[in-house]
């Protein structure tokens, strides 16, 4: 089967087929040579009014199916991910300027996603409740209708399945809209795979577009909850739109992760771990480790090492042969992560690494003599940028750790009870005690705190049934209750 030919997308996607779309048109180009792949169809205000109340109408019939006809397309789905891996793969690779590992990582990833939330669908939704009168009382979940889900770029796959399988395995329906530069990944492919996996038709649909289309989906008035990953400062756009309209927002934004090295740790392996942290898909993640913060004892040894590290690290076109990093993923964002180090480096840090780039292609960097008010550490850089700031002990490390508006990920290297001690102390949404920043798992609650976002609101079923779904109080008694008049 041809899951992603190119030559279909003539519209909008939703799960009955194709629609024409009146947005105009969408190239889906490849960063790393700026060919144009293939041309989505784009939704207007338009087309999301009309999918928002088609799916409105779907979503009805979906939650009252029962658990297990709603759990059997999830499970399909989990195996046409792993069937057509190979082909998805090759996508993420192109489009999303991925290496083929990671791409790898996607397909996987998002087949868990799929398998938990089969379970899901027939995971207990509800408690029974004292009262003080002569009834049961009882608190059930009840699907929460249309839900908006707004993908970023970065791993399109994974952030876009991550609320669209458990909002439908709960009964609701689904407006998806991905980043535009990652359609196909981030959504072409989770429209076909759910098609393909027998979703009844008009409960899944792709909406493709920029800003106006996501507003007109944020604003939809069927939608009755929105799960959005992506920039705080869109987070905060969108936060203050729902709280206007009394929808719900789960917001999972940006990160400026440190990394606490503390003084006895192996260097070789928290320089390995701090290389990954930061570099990894070219340090375009949330959870990417923004700040290395290494005890004074190992500073020089971890910066020199972590240099080396990223002088060998090859960059290039990850379609073309064995990379460590791709491109970054367009124009606008080189920019930014450019001005960010040479502002740096003009403040005074040291070049110790990188700094430089061909076309799209960043070479991984490392900057040395930082201070906490330099950009490039003061900032999300959302590139493959490792500034390594010295502390002397534990209050200052958790000082650096904590003076920043982002609260998502914490890595702590070294002694386990001084790691207990620190992630007891710094105000973060997760905490990785001897490992990296970067860590996910389909099965766990996942979110950041202030400018990371509003809380845990995906992953593990009772994230996924809080976000998803609505409380509805319910009482019976054996005879109508009598009252005095």
């Amino acid at each position: 089967m041809a899951l992603l030919d190119p030559g279909t997308w003539t519209g909008k996607i939703f799960t009955g087929g194709w629609t024409v779309a009146d947005g105009g048109e969408l190239d889906t180009v490849e960063p790393a040579t700026g060919t144009v792949l293939g041309t989505l169809g784009a939704a207007s205000p338009r087309d999301v009014a009309a999918s928002a109340a088609a799916a409105a109408d779907a979503q009805r019939d979906w939650a009252a199916r029962t658990y297990e006809d709603r759990a059997a397309v999830l499970r399909r789905a989990g195996r046409l991910l792993e069937e057509h891996a190979a082909q998805i793969q090759d996508w993420i690779v192109r489009e999303a300027g991925s290496v083929p590992a990671k791409a790898e990582l996607e397909t996987h990833f998002a087949a868990g996603l799929c398998y938990e939330a089969a379970a899901l669908a027939s995971h207990p939704q509800g408690l029974v409740l004292p009262s003080a009168q002569p009834r049961w009382s009882l608190a059930r979940r009840r699907p929460a209708g249309v839900v908006a889900v707004i993908a970023p770029f970065n791993f399109p796959l994974i952030l876009s399945m991550r609320s669209v399988a458990p909002a439908l395995a709960l009964g609701n329906a689904v407006l998806l809209k991905p980043d535009p530069r990652t359609a196909v990944c981030g959504g072409v492919t989770v429209a076909r795979i759910f098609q393909e996996a027998g979703l009844p038709e008009g409960l899944l649909h792709l909406l493709p577009g920029g800003l106006e289309t996501g507003e007109a989906v944020v604003s939809a008035p069927q939608v009755r909850v929105v799960s959005f990953t992506g920039s705080t400062a869109a987070g905060r756009k969108i936060g203050e739109a729902c709280g206007r309209l009394l929808k719900r927002a789960h917001l999972e934004l940006g990160g400026n992760n440190a990394l606490i090295v503390l003084p006895g740790a192996d260097i070789a392996k928290a320089v390995s771990a701090g290389a990954w942290g930061s570099f990894l898909h070219q340090g375009q993640i949330c959870m990417t480790t923004g700040r290395h913060l290494v005890h004074e004892s190992l500073h020089e040894e971890y910066v020199a090492a972590l240099a080396d590290k990223a002088d060998k690290l090859p960059v290039g076109d990850p379609a073309a042969g064995p990379v460590a990093l791709g491109p970054i993923i367009d124009e606008g964002q080189l920019a930014h992560v450019d001005a960010l180090v040479r502002d740096t480096v003009a403040a005074g840090a040291r070049l110790a690494a990188g700094g430089t780039h061909q076309g799209l292609f960043y070479r991984p960097t490392v900057l040395a003599q930082v201070t906490p008010d330099m950009p490039a550490y003061a900032r999300e850089v959302f590139g493959p940028v490792a500034p390594v700031v010295p502390f002397s002990g534990t209050d200052e490390a958790v000082a650096l750790a904590s003076g920043s508006e982002y609260g998502l990920s914490l890595g702590i290297l070294g002694d386990v009870g001084q790691a207990m001690a620190i992630a007891d102390a710094v105000p973060t949404g997760l905490v990785h005690i001897n490992d990296q920043t970067v860590n996910d798992e389909p099965v766990v609650p996942f979110g950041g705190l202030a400018a990371s976002g509003n809380g845990s609101r995906f992953g593990g079923p009772d994230a996924n049934i809080d976000a998803f779904t609505e409380t509805q109080w319910v009482t019976m008694r054996g005879q109508i209750a009598p009252y005095p008049f």
